[in-house]
């Protein structure tokens, strides 16, 4: 429902008021009750857009919807293969020591 503004042409009293756009404009100033109300054209409020990350421009269409949902949904756990522990940690060494993991030697050049 809209807030429309009101204006008095006999004792210059504006308000504003909350009605329904179905609702007759009110006619009679609440201050000096005398029948010479005018509704005034206003801006309106600018549209709101609550929340952090939101953009007018998303989800436009619904290609865009369907690949934003796909890069947020978390990606599924990887299964051991058959005959391999599952890793409760991922720190240890493969051993079962303690070992930080080490990176991959690089290539030798000939």
């Amino acid at each position: 429902m809209p807030t429309y503004e009101y204006a008095c042409s006999k004792c210059g009293h504006r308000f504003e008021k909350f009605q329904s756009m179905r609702d007759e404009p009110l006619r009679k100033c609440p201050k000096c009750h005398k029948a010479a109300l005018k509704r005034l054209v206003g801006g309106g409020a600018g549209l709101i857009f609550k929340g952090s990350g939101f953009y007018i421009t998303d989800y436009r269409n619904k290609g865009m919807a369907k690949a934003a949902a796909s890069e947020s949904a978390p990606a599924p756990a990887q299964k051991p293969a058959a005959g391999e522990p599952a890793k409760a940690g991922g720190s240890k060494a493969p051993d079962g020591g303690s070992k930080a993991a080490q990176p991959a030697p690089a290539p030798s050049k000939k």
